[in-house]
């Protein structure tokens, strides 16, 4: 994987210990290290590094080197500090899904990708100090399995009782406001959120595209005061060392594991009525089919 320079990495570290330090912190004078030639260099190698096809522009990774990667830099560089930036639409493309349905990928302009990406590297540091445990989708060093040890691991201490929940169309129905709301507890830059809205806005209404470098960020963001009540549930109920309720949640999948001992019965109903509590807030929908409990 390419790495960021030492200087874009050491500003990343001190900007996640911030963060940590200081849970009440909002950041601000974030702007001008998105648009450092460095910051959108390391973007440009992420973007080159997951390949990809071009977007609505038909511009290939190809063409950009033939041309010149420091030139097409420049020119974002410039438009972001001139604050005349405006994302491309993005291309659509149809994945096949289980049942006959399929899935909308969104598939930015590799200047898009790049913009997208500089601004990722930037917050990242600053929520990944907000995430919880319990989170595994998308983000630096966790991985599917790493959440399919911590559920193996929950069963075998009789964490046997299984709540597991699936969103329903979850990507498509964020909303911007609240999203936007989410990430200004954190972010004190007008420059940033401008960036921000206008790149929301490029997907319609509501909903962050499948296919963005920022959806994942975004989307766990989004659910992070789920997260958070989990972990709250999870202390609650501890007993010493064990704890009687676990959970993983991998994007928009969520599993939830209790002690199957008969007086942890009614965590069970407990847990549910507060999950979907969280979710009605956010104006997310379970998708009951494919949930159980």
């Amino acid at each position: 994987m390419t790495k960021a320079s030492i200087d874009l990495q050491d500003l990343r570290r001190r900007i996640c210990v911030k963060a940590k330090a200081e849970p009440s912190w909002r950041f601000w004078g974030l702007y001008v290290h998105v648009c450092k030639a460095e910051t959108l260099r390391a973007a440009y190698e992420m973007a080159k590094e997951n390949d990809g096809a071009p977007g609505t522009d038909g511009v290939t990774f190809e063409a950009i080197e033939a041309q010149g990667v420091e030139a097409l830099l420049e020119q974002l560089r410039n438009e972001l500090t001139t604050h005349t930036y405006q994302p491309l639409p993005a291309r659509k493309q149809e994945i096949p899904k289980d049942g006959n349905k399929v899935r909308i990928l969104s598939i930015p302009a590799i200047r898009d990708r790049v913009v997208q990406g500089a601004l990722k590297l930037i917050l990242e540091p600053v929520f990944e100090a907000d995430f919880q445990p319990g989170s595994f989708g998308y983000r630096p060093k966790r991985t599917a399995h790493d959440a399919i040890k911590l559920v193996s691991d929950a069963i075998a201490q009789r964490k046997t009782r299984v709540l597991d929940f699936d969103l329903r169309a979850y990507f498509d129905n964020v909303r911007h406001d609240r999203m936007l709301e989410k990430v200004a507890q954190r972010i004190n830059d007008p420059d940033v959120m401008r960036l921000l809205r206008v790149m929301l806005k490029t997907s319609g209404k509501k909903g962050v595209p499948q296919g963005s470098v920022l959806s994942p960020l975004l989307s766990n963001l989004y659910l992070n005061e789920v997260d958070k009540m989990l972990e709250r549930a999870r202390e609650i109920t501890r007993n010493g060392k064990f704890t009687n309720v676990e959970y993983a949640r991998f994007a928009h999948d969520l599993v939830i594991l209790i002690h199957a001992h008969k007086r942890h019965g009614w965590l069970i109903g407990a847990v549910t009525k507060r999950i979907r509590e969280e979710f009605a807030k956010l104006q997310v929908e379970i998708n009951d089919e494919k949930s159980r409990s």
